[in-house]
């Protein structure tokens, strides 16, 4: 009868020895390497970056007053272009603060939340615009705050 051993470790055929060799140089999934919320953390980056990206072609639009929006909206103090010019420079600050996430910089946590939850509140203001796309970036903006209050510390313990 054959036995079940490999020859090179004494582990049961299909199992390696060494788990932790078996992604590729040292890493594996779920290795010690990689603290426990950097997904999210990750996922919160790229979040911001995508929704600055968005406020500033939109902010652009705005400013521009492109037929893009719904005509004829009333807004809350301002008008189109005055909001046109908070999502810009929003959607600037999130690209910036995106770039410190992912370069694992202790400044961009929360300064992250805090520019997260300034464009939460302008895309509220913004709801008459363009309803949808505003409710959309809103929780958005809500995923990236989870994200970096509640994983972002792990990074400073690495």
């Amino acid at each position: 009868m054959a036995s079940t051993q490999s020859p090179q470790t004494d582990a049961p055929m299909g199992r390696s020895a060494a788990p932790s060799q078996q992604w590729g140089e040292g890493t594996s999934y779920g290795s010690d390497r990689e603290p426990a919320g950097q997904g999210w953390v990750t996922f919160a980056g790229v979040m911001l970056m995508i929704a600055g990206v968005l406020n500033v072609i939109y902010g652009i639009a705005a400013i521009d007053e492109a037929h893009f929006y719904v005509a004829g909206t009333h807004y809350v103090f301002g008008e189109l272009a005055t909001w046109g010019w908070a999502l810009t420079i929003v959607g600037a600050l999130e690209i910036c603060v995106a770039l410190g996430i992912w370069a694992r910089q202790n400044w961009a946590r929360w300064t992250g939340v805090t520019i997260a939850g300034i464009s939460a509140i302008v895309q509220l203001l913004y709801l008459p615009a363009y309803p949808w796309l505003s409710l959309g970036l809103f929780a958005l903006d809500v995923l990236v705050i989870y994200g970096l209050v509640s994983h972002g510390g792990r990074l400073e313990e690495a």
